[in-house]
């Protein structure tokens, strides 16, 4: 959990606004930032990692099935990201919050269903699927704790796309971890176990 706090801090420290540039939002910290549509920041690039995340954590839990402690991690994934990402859209419809490509005011929430930018999405469901990787493999191996850079990265883009203010990423991946850690310590992966047992087996096991 140490090095969660850390992530976060560090997060934290990159999206906060400096000195007296303090706006508002739920935490006093939100406040558009300049433009950046390019380079590592562009909006492509934030897609494909999100389609990324998508098409590994489903092909993982469909290659592997729940033969072994990765495949199960993979099925664990695929229940944080789909609860995270659930609760996420469920904020959205929420709180209705205009985003910074829409307002320069970050305290403009309830503004109607078409306005959804509190929580990021994004950040929610990259967040929710690198977590029970990070807490099934942290410990023993370190370097896996890199897979929070991840949703790190996404929520600077969102902001330097002006998708999101600084609170909608933060929660998000708040929301993300949290999630990914309740779904890291079921006694089974929730989704498979709405599933036909033959997933269990996985494609690779079964050929």
């Amino acid at each position: 959990m140490r090095r969660f706090t850390t992530v976060l801090f560090i997060g934290i420290c990159t999206l906060a606004p400096l000195g007296t540039a303090l706006a508002g939002g739920p935490f006093g910290i939100d406040h558009r930032i300049a433009y950046d549509n390019s380079g590592i920041w562009a909006r492509s690039n934030q897609k494909a990692l999100m389609g990324a995340t998508i098409l590994t954590v489903v092909g993982g839990s469909l290659a592997l099935g729940d033969q072994d402690k990765l495949g199960d991690t993979f099925w664990r994934s695929l229940d944080s990201m789909a609860v995270s990402s659930a609760l996420a859209q469920g904020g959205k419809w929420i709180f209705q919050r205009e985003r910074p490509s829409q307002t320069d005011n970050p305290d403009r929430f309830f503004q109607g269903t078409r306005y959804q930018s509190f929580p990021s999405g994004e950040v929610t469901a990259i967040a929710g699927a690198v977590t029970p990787f990070v807490v099934a493999y942290g410990h023993d191996h370190p370097a896996v704790y890199a897979l929070e850079l991840l949703p790190l990265y996404d929520a600077v883009a969102r902001v330097k796309t002006r998708g999101h203010w600084q609170s909608d990423v933060l929660v998000g991946w708040g929301i993300g971890t949290a999630v990914g850690i309740w779904a890291a310590h079921r006694d089974s992966p929730l989704i498979l176990g709405w599933l036909p047992g033959g997933f269990q087996v996985g494609f690779i096991h079964r050929f």
